[in-house]
Order: C-alpha cells, then structure tokens, then sequence
C-alpha cells in the first residue's frame, strides 16, 4: 500500500463518531478553561489524548517508487475520529484542506478541526464520503498539452503513475515532491530561474524543473479559478528565462494536462 497509517483505524458512523466528538470536545473545553489559551498546540494535543484514550501524532507513511514522507495526524480517538487541532489567529481552509487531507489517506469519514488560541474554542466539521477507489477514478483531459516541449513525457508518465496509486485529493506539494523524487530528488530538480522585466535581470527564483528550461507546477482549482490563474501563469512565464511550464490541475474527478510557453498568445481560454 502506498499510503501507511501507523495505528489501527477504521471507519465510525454518524452516530459514533457525534459521541465520540462530544467526549474529547468536553475534554478540550475543561483544558481550555485551565491551561488557557496561550500553549503551543503539542500541549492541547497530548493532554486530551491522555484524557480521552486517544494516539496523538499518528504517523502516516507515503511510499512511491523509492519515495517516503511521514505526515502526523494530531490526534486520533475510538480508531476512527480525526482531530486537528491548532493554536493560530484563524482557521485558514489550509487548515480544513489539511484535516480532509488526513481523512482521506486513513480511509476514515469524520473529522474536526479545533482552534485553541481563542478566548473561546473554536470548532468545525470535516467530513468526506471518498474511498480511494473514488479517487483514483479521474479522467484526463490533455487537449492543450504540448507532448513536444522538452520534460513532457516524463512528467506526464510521473503524474498518471502517482496519481492511479495515491488518488486525487491531496496536497498539490505533496504530488510535486513525487514527481521531482521521480526526476532525481530535488537536489537535482530544483534550479533558481533568473526573472527579468523589460530586457534586465532583476532576481532569481527557485522552481522545480522538468527539464533545464521548463518547470512543473501543481494546482488544485475549480474552472474559475483555473482561467484566472492561467492568466497570472502565462504572465510569470514572460517574465522568466523560461521555455515553458507544465501545468497539472487535479481535481476530484479530473486531472487537465496543460502547456504554457512563450508562443501562447495573451492568455489562453481555459475549456
């Protein structure tokens, strides 16, 4: 199995999983009111874990092809509910893209997402229905990929490869690590790209690359978003040293290959 969790799990109903978030909620309250507000999330995370017989930290393991990741659930109560807890300002959608994230690898339905830095505990739902088999069934849509720019071929072969083993769904970093590992690691893959503005070098960045003047990027967008982006890609790649870029969006369903290179005119409408 490409994607390991290191405790036992398996999935809770509906009804489970509310007594189950009830109990450690109560628990997060008390250690609220007592501990205040002000600790790192490590403290909150172990102390209900001893309370509520939980794992906190749990070890999820990510292989492909010679890869390995470890990511950490932060803590996991009756095998099957999920709980990320943070001590931030706000709760970002990072943070529920992160929890829905853990859920997905573990095969599990429930989840909460708790923020503890606040004068009173902030708390969410996350729940998904996804089995893996759901997420490896994706179609691909390639109609604006150019298989000719130099690095096609392979990143192409990467992704499909990755993707029909861990699914859709998860962290667009997390893809770009395999791909890059599957190009020789990032030692080797990530290069600084000079950017230029009216003919004169004015810095360097440091891009993943497929080839020595092509990049590859990840994104996970919905169609609005992926036009609007396109636009802000093709303007980055004018400003660069580069020949072209390798776009893959994922989404539940879809996974759309697509090239940018200096020959796009203006920027291209998105299907």
């Amino acid at each position: 199995m490409p994607i390991v969790v290191h405790a036992e799990t398996h999935r809770l109903s509906q009804e489970e999983f509310r007594e189950t978030s009830y109990q450690v909620m109560g628990c997060l309250f008390e250690i609220h009111n007592r501990f205040g507000r002000l600790f790192d999330e490590q403290v909150y995370r172990r102390e209900v874990a001893s309370r509520c017989n939980g794992v906190a930290e749990v070890p999820v393991e990510i292989t492909h092809a010679g890869f390995q990741k470890f990511l950490f659930i932060d803590l996991l109560v009756g095998h099957g509910a999920v709980f990320e807890l943070k001590a931030v300002h706000a709760l970002h959608e990072r943070h529920r893209a992160q929890l829905l994230q853990y859920l997905m690898m573990a095969e599990l339905s429930h989840g909460k997402l708790v923020n503890l830095r606040h004068e009173t505990v902030e708390h969410e739902f996350v729940n998904t229905s996804l089995t893996i088999a759901d997420r490896t069934a994706f179609t691909i849509c390639d109609d604006e990929w150019d298989g000719s720019l130099p690095g096609s071929a392979i990143v192409r072969t990467a992704t499909e490869d990755i993707l029909r083993d861990v699914g859709t769904g998860l962290d667009t970093n997390l893809y770009e690590e395999l791909v890059a590992h599957g190009l020789g690691g990032d030692d080797l893959v990530q290069r600084e790209v000079e950017i230029v503005s009216n003919g004169r070098a004015i810095c360097r960045q440091k891009l993943r690359h497929s080839s020595s003047q092509t990049h590859f990027r990840f994104t996970a967008l919905d169609k609005p978003s992926r036009s609007r982006y396109a636009c802000h890609l093709q303007r980055f790649l004018n400003h660069t040293s580069l020949d072209g870029i390798h776009w893959i969006n994922t989404t539940r369903q879809e996974v759309r290959f697509t090239t940018l290179t200096r020959s796009n005119s203006g920027t291209k409408r998105m299907s």
